[in-house]
């Protein structure tokens, strides 16, 4: 309102717009309500790949899956945001192995030992977003595997760490790709984290690499996901050509990949998950 003190938010806001930076509308900035929307929405998120992991097993296939997802939310009242996204055909992703992500379930992918899977699940309750996804090892897999998936997990937590209050997006990608760069991994370039809680896809774009400073600047009240893709060979992918949807991603040099995703609120103090 005319004559009200400005706010810390809105003093940083102006600050950093007034020297070129990139900065968010207030409609990224949650209200209140809004934010518990989106936590409720993340408890069932959770639960969704908690059942998930509950069931996951050698010999089972990627259908059954999907198969678990759509009757735990039937049971809470929540909806699989991919199911029918831009022909999205299923509620669920399952990427295996080589597959970055937008694997597709399927009767015929069967897990086996040795498999690593990302599953990959946002749910929409009373009209609000939480997405976020999980590496699952089957059975007993390759060292370079495990390091891999283990690693993968690091980077969404060091990404964490990076996203700061008044800090920006391009800190979180920097941290991310500098972790990486000790094992010598390819981080994918093509796709990113993003805004959420309202609607799927939000802005910002939250890239896994890139420089400090640089990006939408970061503000308490933003909803986001961090959600690298770590390939163990090249960062680039491919749309694979037997996919008949154009959904499922494959690494260039089909190397496996890994990712761990989480939705997150950004704080007075760092960010908060909403999808543990």
């Amino acid at each position: 309102m005319h004559g009200q003190e400005p706010t810390e938010l809105d003093k940083q806001v102006m600050y950093w717009e007034n020297r070129g930076k990139l900065v968010p509308t207030r409609s990224l900035i949650k209200t209140a309500e809004q934010i518990e929307g989106i936590r409720r929405a993340g408890v069932v998120n959770t639960g969704v790949l908690d059942e998930v992991a509950r069931n996951i097993h050698e010999g089972m296939n990627t259908l059954e899956i999907d198969q678990i997802c759509r009757r735990y939310c039937e049971e809470h009242n929540a909806i699989p945001a991919c199911l029918g996204y831009e022909g999205f055909p299923m509620s669920v992703c399952t990427s295996i192995n080589e597959v970055v992500c937008h694997g597709i379930p399927k009767a015929t992918d069967v897990l086996m030992e040795g498999d690593i899977i990302n599953v990959d699940f946002t749910t929409i309750l009373d009209g609000y977003y939480a997405d976020a996804s999980r590496m699952f090892i089957i059975g007993k897999t390759t060292p370079e595997k495990e390091q891999l998936v283990r690693v993968a997990k690091e980077c969404l937590e060091i990404g964490m760490e990076a996203a700061k209050p008044y800090g920006f997006v391009g800190d979180i990608g920097h941290a991310i790709e500098k972790h990486c760069r000790k094992y010598h991994y390819g981080v994918v370039r093509d796709l990113a984290g993003h805004g959420v809680g309202l609607q799927f896809h939000e802005e910002p774009d939250v890239d896994h690499y890139g420089k400090r400073g640089t990006g939408m600047l970061l503000v308490p009240g933003m909803v986001f996901t961090i959600e690298p893709m770590i390939n163990m060979g090249t960062w680039e992918v491919f749309v694979d050509e037997a996919d008949p949807y154009g959904w499922e991603i494959v690494t260039e040099d089909e190397f496996p990949s890994a990712q761990w995703e989480h939705t997150l609120l950004m704080t007075d103090h760092g960010v908060e998950v909403l999808t543990y």
